[in-house]
């Protein structure tokens, strides 16, 4: 919903910015806000959370008792532990990002993947459709396992055993 709205503002009232296609560098501006601008808020809010929750533990206090600076605290003790909820949402994010790129293509008339399985789907095109899900799914399950090993990294308590 966000594209039209920034296609009317920025391409159409202002005229600061192209509606569609990729010609040079201006025209991935707006595909990439629209994108992006959704993923982002939620990921903040959920960064912010995960913060707050983190900074009211023992072990904060307990380094504030001791006298540390606090960006030492919060990038020290703080950051890592509030990574994990961070960097769960974010592997769920990348989905919707994924997805998302199907309409932005569409909407702002990029040719792409997205695009492709769209213009596949009214054509009836069942191999495409097949292929494309399955990179899809080959997309995901990567970010998965990324996600995964980063747990690992960031909390020496995980380990994976075989």
């Amino acid at each position: 919903m966000i594209g039209p709205i920034l296609i009317w503002l920025f391409a159409l009232q202002l005229g600061w910015l192209p509606t569609g296609g990729i010609d040079d560098w201006r025209h991935y501006l707006l595909p990439a806000i629209t994108l992006s601008l959704a993923p982002l808020a939620l990921l903040a809010r959920y960064s912010r959370a995960a913060m707050l929750e983190v900074t009211q533990t023992d072990y904060v206090r307990t380094a504030r008792a001791k006298g540390l600076r606090e960006g030492l605290i919060i990038r020290r003790h703080a950051l890592k532990n509030a990574l994990i909820p961070i960097v769960t949402v974010g592997g769920v994010l990348l989905a919707e990002v994924v997805v998302g790129s199907f309409y932005v293509e569409t909407v702002f008339a990029v040719p792409g993947i997205g695009r492709y399985f769209v213009t596949s789907v009214t054509n009836r095109d069942y191999p495409v459709l097949m292929g494309v899900t399955l990179l899809l799914a080959g997309v995901m399950t990567m970010a998965n396992l990324v996600v995964d090993l980063l747990y690992a990294y960031l909390d020496p308590r995980i380990r994976y055993e075989s």
